[in-house]
């Protein structure tokens, strides 16, 4: 059974049964089944249902760098995290990756604990 999120966001399929990729609003690269993460725009501790597929690696870079109040208040948009100055640099790393690449990223030191 298909979890309520994963049924929301399910690719629409093309005439020949096979689905449109999906792209990354974050880096802009195609998503491949094994890196598909699912990321809450709002975090959901803070009442947030709004959902986005993403890269694992940007999904994880997001929450390496930024805490739940960041998230909710300021960064809520894939426009805005795109935008910011720590996003931007991770984003020229990453663009010329295969899409199926993945490292972990480490916590920033700025967040909190």
């Amino acid at each position: 059974m298909i979890g309520k999120i994963r049924k929301k966001l399910l690719p629409p399929i093309l005439s020949e049964g096979i689905p449109d990729p999906i792209i990354c609003p974050i880096c802009s690269r195609v998503i491949p089944e094994s890196q598909k993460d699912v990321h809450h725009l709002i975090p959901k501790s803070k009442g947030g249902k709004s959902t986005e597929y993403l890269h694992r690696i940007c999904h994880k870079q997001i929450h390496a760098l930024f805490n739940e109040n960041e998230l909710a208040k300021i960064l809520n948009t894939a426009e805005s995290l795109r935008n910011h100055s720590d996003m931007q640099t991770f984003i020229n790393w990453v663009k010329n990756k295969p899409d199926n690449f993945y490292e972990r990223a480490a916590k920033s030191s700025r967040i909190k604990k």
